[in-house]
């Protein structure tokens, strides 16, 4: 079993979920770190009107990408992914807003997945100009939020 894997009980943890429930797990990919945006990204954040309760600078280990990452593990891709978001610094952060749909509202702001469908204005239709390295991975569920922010703010 790997160290991080979701066959642990915790992201299940229905108190836990209800504690996270207006919060969302964000984090500025290598790519953001190297070309410089995460100040804007945060910025954008904060504009918002959402708050940062947690943030950390670090080089993922390739378990703790692995673990990330795990949804993926059976897709051809997942090994770019892996190697991708240990190659370098990320800023991981918990975001808190203001009602349960946190998530959702971070998902419209980050931008589409594919830097094609990316709309101007979002953080990935502004400055993305590569699905493959799209700034920022925000939560996409009440359950993948709270599984990732336990994944990498376990204390």
């Amino acid at each position: 079993m790997a160290p991080f894997g979701s066959s642990r009980p915790w992201f299940r943890n229905i108190d836990f979920m209800d504690q996270v429930a207006n919060q969302t797990f964000i984090m500025c990919k290598p790519d953001a770190v190297e070309r410089g945006l995460v100040g804007e990204i945060i910025s954008r954040i904060e504009q918002k009107g959402f708050s940062i309760v947690k943030m950390d600078q670090r080089v993922p280990t390739r378990a703790l990408a692995e673990a990330h990452y795990e949804e993926h593990s059976d897709k051809p891709f997942y090994g770019e992914l892996v190697d991708f978001l240990s190659r370098g610094p990320v800023v991981a952060m918990v975001v808190e807003g203001p009602s349960d749909n946190t998530f959702a509202v971070m998902r419209t702001l980050i931008g589409k997945t594919r830097v094609d469908d990316a709309q101007p204005g979002s953080i990935r239709g502004d400055f993305a100009t590569s699905t493959n390295e799209n700034l920022v991975h925000g939560s996409d569920a009440h359950e993948s939020a709270a599984r990732e922010i336990l994944l990498w703010f376990p204390s």
